[in-house]
């Protein structure tokens, strides 16, 4: 594993094969030596309490990014802009919910049916019926009228914090 780190740090191509042979020799390594590879791909140590899981998954993304090549200039861009809006004293855009583009499917689990909508340029479209809104989807669903983007999980519901809304601090702060 080494060898293919240092190989493509020189500049050298790396082979696909070589890639999955890293990817699966992780799955061997230690916990120990887990940490010794994050070490090694992020240059810092792993934060504490990262499951076995997260460090391979972590660790294999940046075995592919060094093979392969990030993310583009333009998605890195992007989620700079959305981690400063985050991070924002005012709070997150007023966008409800984040750009859907059409053939994306939302899947939500209710009394125990797994329900799948369709996201048209238009609407959306659940069992073969079109919607102008996930409200309304939301509400053949579950019988009940009911935000469409908190109920497909695309925004956080005001209601699960008692009325409470949470600021950039993590602070609750009453809203009303």
């Amino acid at each position: 594993m080494i060898k293919a780190a240092t190989a493509q740090q020189s500049g050298a191509p790396v082979q696909a094969t070589n890639i999955e042979a890293q990817l699966s020799a992780l799955m061997e390594l230690e916990p120990e030596q887990l940490r010794l590879a994050w070490r090694r791909h992020y240059r810092v140590p792993p934060p504490r309490g990262l499951s076995r899981d997260m460090l391979i998954r972590a660790i294999a993304y940046k075995i592919q990014e060094h093979a392969l090549g990030g993310l583009s200039k333009s998605t890195l861009r992007r989620l700079t802009t959305l981690a400063r809006t985050l991070d924002s004293p005012v709070g997150p855009s007023r966008e409800p919910y984040p750009s859907l583009k059409p053939g994306t499917k939302l899947v939500r689990e209710w009394g125990g049916t797994t329900h799948t909508v369709l996201v048209l340029d238009d609407g959306f479209e659940y069992l073969g019926q079109r919607y102008a809104s996930l409200t309304k989807v939301a509400a053949v669903i579950s019988g009940l009228h009911r935000s469409g983007p908190a109920f497909f999980g695309l925004k956080r519901a005001k209601a699960r914090f008692g009325g409470r809304s949470r600021s950039s601090s993590g602070e609750g702060t009453r809203n009303g």
